[in-house]
């Protein structure tokens, strides 16, 4: 099972360790992701699944494939699996900051 949170919650969870894992394609994710994002693009993520320990933040553009790739994790991972709600958009429209490279 996994758990939906909003973008203010996520600082919470990066103090208990959480990585935050956005599934986006290559050129979705350099134009701009949450500070300190791994990008692993949802039609990977079962390869790299194994290498993965919860907490994960799982992010998307607007929360859809997160969504699916939180309910594929929760079932490999012990542990918190973490969907953010409204994905990077909604993490932008709060007034948080993105990374570009």
């Amino acid at each position: 099972m996994y758990q939906d949170i909003f973008p203010n919650e996520v600082e919470s969870w990066l103090q208990k360790g959480a990585q935050i894992i956005d599934v986006r394609e290559p050129d979705e994710f350099h134009q701009g992701h949450l500070p300190g994002a791994r990008n692993i693009p949802l039609g990977v993520l079962t390869q790299h699944a194994p290498s993965l320990q919860a907490p994960v933040v799982v992010v998307c553009q607007s929360g859809g494939r997160s969504q699916m790739a939180s309910e594929h994790l929760a079932q490999v991972l012990e542990g918190p699996v973490l969907n953010l709600m409204g994905g990077t958009l909604g993490w932008k429209r709060q007034g948080y900051r993105v990374e570009a490279p």
